[in-house]
Parts: structure tokens; sequence; C-alpha cells
């Protein structure tokens, strides 16, 4: 019995260790750590670097600016105003004109727009912890579409390695201080820059 209690001492103890240095503030000097999550692993030689093409659109940099609004609702800690601003959001999405590009473009867009669309809506109808779960897939959504659209705005990508039971979570900011959509006030500074986008 005295074996066990140790055992379990110890591994609440090395629990508590990883917790403590996984989410600890960055130096601010460090360089940005390359991307772990595989739903990032895709080449990004194949979208030039995210060195985006010149055919900007107003209609992603809306999609863009709701996307931020409902990212800080969640990091609030506001369920009420995540609803709304998840239904805005939809709403951008749907009015998203791809014609401008290329047919195969067009078409990636389209699938981006069709999962970020279902995303949003979950958002506009669910908890807080739900509305964090499909907030990691429309940041997915997002950054892909970013990818093609391209921006006028400087976004850092940024990850926690503790959400979801540290298989991590990234998100898009405007801002290089980490403010934390998937924890909020429990964890508002867990994450680091993962790269800059322009």
């Amino acid at each position: 019995m005295k074996k066990v209690k140790r055992t379990l001492g110890m591994m609440a103890l090395a629990a508590t260790t990883v917790l403590t240095v996984s989410c600890k503030d960055v130096n601010k000097n460090e360089p940005a750590a390359p991307m772990s999550n595989e739903m990032h692993q895709e080449s990004m030689d194949d979208k030039d670097d995210m060195a985006m093409n010149d055919n900007q659109d107003a209609k992603a940099e809306a999609i863009l600016n709701d996307y931020f609004n409902l990212k800080d609702a969640l990091v609030g800690d506001d369920n009420d105003k995540a609803k709304q601003l998840g239904a805005t959001l939809a709403s951008t999405l749907g009015s998203f004109d791809a014609s401008s590009y290329s047919d195969s473009e067009q078409q990636e867009l389209k699938d981006i727009m069709e999962d970020a669309i279902e995303h949003a809506e979950h958002i506009s109808e669910s908890d807080m912890a739900h509305q964090r779960e499909h907030f990691k897939i429309l940041s997915k959504d997002v950054t892909d579409m970013v990818a093609i659209t391209g921006t006028e705005m400087k976004i850092y990508e940024q990850f926690c390695p503790m959400y979801n039971n540290n298989e991590g979570g990234a998100w898009l900011s405007m801002n290089e201080e980490i403010r934390n959509p998937y924890f909020g006030d429990k964890m508002l500074k867990c994450g680091k820059v993962q790269r800059e986008i322009n």
C-alpha cells in the first residue's frame, strides 16, 4: 500500500511539473518553434510559404475580422457573445465570393467555406466547451483560407499544447501577446507564437 501511495504521488508530481513547464511564459527572444500540430503538417511550400498571392479579397478580410472578434469572445469566456459572433461569422463566410480565383483554388475555398460555416453555426448554438472544440477546427479552416486569399494584416499563428488533453490547439491572432481562447481566464497566457503570417 505504501508503494502504491508513493507511485501515485510521483505521478501527480510529474503531471504538475509537465503542466507548469508547458504553460510557462515564453521568453520573448526565443524563436518560434516549428509547428507540431499534425493538422498543420501539410507542406507550406505548396502554399508558397504563405507568401499570399496578389488576389486580395475584402470578403476574406471581413471573415478574418469576424474570426478575431469571435476569438476575443472566447478569450473573455463570454458564451452569449460567442454565440452571436458565431452566427455573424457563418453569414460572412456564406457571402464569400471565390470567382476571382483559379478553378482549383475555387474548389479548395468552397470546401473550406462549407466546413467553416458548419463550425461557426455550431458555435452559434453551443455551450463554451463545445464552442471551443469547434473553434479549433474553424481556426484550421481560416488558416487554410488565408493561405489562398492572402491578407494585408500581420497575423500570428499561436499554439497551446495543453488544450484537448495535451493534443493542443492552434489559433490566429492580430497580437503577438498570447490570449488563449481555449482556456480563457483559467490559463490566459498558455501558448506560444508558432509563426508570423505577413
